[in-house]
C-alpha cells in the first residue's frame, strides 16, 4: 500500500478509475486507484487512513483497563476477539496468565468462537450480495442475530462488547444462557448447509469466484497474509494451533486449507471454519468446570496508595477497585497474538512500570491482508476487484486503527 502521493506513469492506453472511498463494495472507507487498460486492471493501489482514530496513541494516555473499549472499535465485527488479544497481552506483561481461573478460560474461548461465526456470517452475507446473491445476506443476519442476543444477555452490548477483564471475566454466565447456546449449536449446522445449497454449486457463483483473485502460497507468505487469505493458498497456519493460548490445546479441531488460492478457496475455508468453531464450542461447554471467573490475587499490581484500603474488601469488589484505580505493570515488553476471524491479531506492549503502556502497537490482520489486493487484482477484469475485496474480508476500523 503506497501513500496517496505516489505517481504512476500512465501508458497512453491507460485510464485511471477511483473506486471509493465512498463505494458499497469497498466494505468501508477504502480508496482503490485502478489503472485500467480497457477493462483489465494494470495496477491496483489501496489508499487507507480515512478512518484513523489513533487507537495505539490513545493507549499511551489511558490506564490499561481504559483501553479495552478502544479495542472493540478496531474490528468492530469481532470485538470479543479484540478483547481477548488485549487482556492476554496485559496478563502476560503482569505475569499472571496462570492465575486466570479455568472457567474464565473456557468462557473466553466460547465467546471468541461465537464471534468468529458472527464475523464470518457478515463476511458471507455481504460478499454474496456484492456478487449478486442478495437473499443470502438476510439468511446470514438471521443466525448472527442469535449470537448478538447471547452477547447482549451476557454483557449488555451487542457490537462493542468490552466483555473481558484483565484476570478473567467480569461475571459468570447468566441463568438460561447455556441452554440458549445449546439451541444455537443444534440449528447452526443445518443453516450452514442451507447457505452452501445456495452458493457452492451455483454456476453464477462459480464463474465469479473460481480462478478469480489468485495469490500463490509464496506471495501470501511474503506479504504477511494470515487467516483464510493464507490458508486459502495452502498454508496451514493458525495461531490456535501454532502457539496455543487459553485452553485451545485441549480441543480436537481441524485447520481448513485449500491449495487453489482464489476467491472460491477463501470461501470454502471460511465455511469450514464456522463448522470447526461449532465443534470447539461444543467441546468447551462439555469440559467447562464450575468455579470463579476472575483472578483474586492482583493486589501487588495496584497503585501503592490503594493497597491498605483494599485489604478487607471481598474478592470481586477488590478487583473492581483495582481496575478503577489502575495497576502498574512491571517494566518490559511483550507480544501476544490470537487467531481472530481475519487472521493473526497481535498486541505489542512496552511498559516502563507505570499504569499505562509507554507504547502499544497492534498487528492488525486486515491491514496485512489488504496488501494482497494488488496481487489478487492486477491482470484481471475490473469487475473482479469487487469479488476480491469481499474475499479478503477487511474491516477498515482495524486497517486504519
Amino acid at each position: 500500500m503506497s501513500t496517496r502521493f505516489e505517481i504512476h506513469e500512465l501508458q497512453e492506453q491507460e485510464v485511471v478509475l477511483n473506486m471509493g472511498p465512498q463505494h458499497p463494495s469497498t466494505h468501508g472507507v477504502l480508496q482503490i486507484v485502478l489503472n485500467l487498460e480497457g477493462e483489465r486492471v494494470v495496477k491496483a493501489t489501496p489508499h487507507v487512513g480515512y478512518l484513523h482514530r489513533g487507537t495505539e496513541k490513545l493507549a499511551e494516555v489511558h490506564k490499561y483497563y481504559q483501553s479495552m473499549p478502544h479495542s472493540d472499535r478496531m474490528d468492530y465485527l469481532a470485538a470479543p476477539s479484540n478483547n481477548l488479544g488485549f487482556v492476554q497481552a496485559v496478563e502476560m506483561l503482569l505475569d499472571i496468565e496462570d492465575e486466570v481461573p479455568e472457567r474464565a478460560r473456557y468462557m473466553r474461548v466460547i465467546m471468541a468462537e461465537l464471534t468468529r461465526i458472527a464475523s464470518h456470517l457478515v463476511w458471507l452475507g455481504t460478499h454474496a450480495m456484492d456478487i449478486g446473491a442478495i437473499s443470502l445476506f438476510l439468511y446470514c443476519f438471521r443466525e448472527r442475530e442469535i449470537i448478538q442476543d447471547l452477547f447482549e444477555e451476557y454483557c449488555g452490548a451487542r457490537l462493542t462488547t468490552s466483555m473481558m477483564r484483565v484476570g478473567g471475566m467480569p461475571t459468570d454466565l447468566p441463568p438460561g444462557w447455556i441452554e440458549k447456546l445449546e439451541r444455537f449449536l443444534r440449528i447452526m449446522p443445518g443453516r450452514l448447509r442451507e447457505y452452501e445449497n445456495i452458493l457452492t454449486e451455483n454456476p453464477i457463483w462459480l464463474r465469479r469466484t473460481r480462478g478469480v483473485g489468485y495469490i500463490s502460497r509464496e506471495d501470501a507468505v511474503s506479504l504477511g497474509l494470515t487467516g483464510a487469505c493464507l490458508r486459502g493458498s495452502g498454508v496451514e497456519y493458525d495461531v490456535r494451533r501454532a502457539r496455543p493460548y487459553q485452553v485451545y490445546d485441549r480441543f480436537d479441531f481441524e485447520i481448513p486449507t485449500s491449495t487453489d488460492g482464489d476467491v472460491y478457496a477463501r470461501y470454502v475455508v471460511r465455511m469450514e471454519e464456522m463448522r470447526q468453531a461449532l465443534r470447539i464450542i461444543r467441546q468447551a461447554l462439555d469440559q467447562m468446570p464450575d468455579g470463579p471467573v476472575i483472578a483474586h490475587d492482583l493486589e501487588e499490581y495496584v497503585l501503592p496508595s490503594k493497597v491498605d484500603a483494599m485489604t478487607t474488601i471481598e474478592a470481586q469488589t477488590r478487583h473492581f477497585v483495582l481496575t478503577i484505580h489502575g495497576f502498574k505493570a512491571p517494566p518490559g515488553e511483550v507480544y501476544k497474538a490470537v487467531e481472530a476471524p481475519k487472521g493473526e491479531l497481535g498486541y505489542y506492549f512496552v511498559s516502563t512500570g507505570e499504569n499505562a503502556p509507554y507504547r502499544m502497537h497492534v498487528r492488525a490482520p486486515s491491514y496485512y491482508n489488504l496488501a494482497g489486493l494488488p496481487k489478487m487484482s492486477e491482470g484481471g477484469p475490473v469487475q473482479d476487484v469487487v469479488a476480491v475485496i469481499g474475499s479478503i474480508d477487511i474491516v477498515l476500523g482495524e486497517v486504519d486503527r
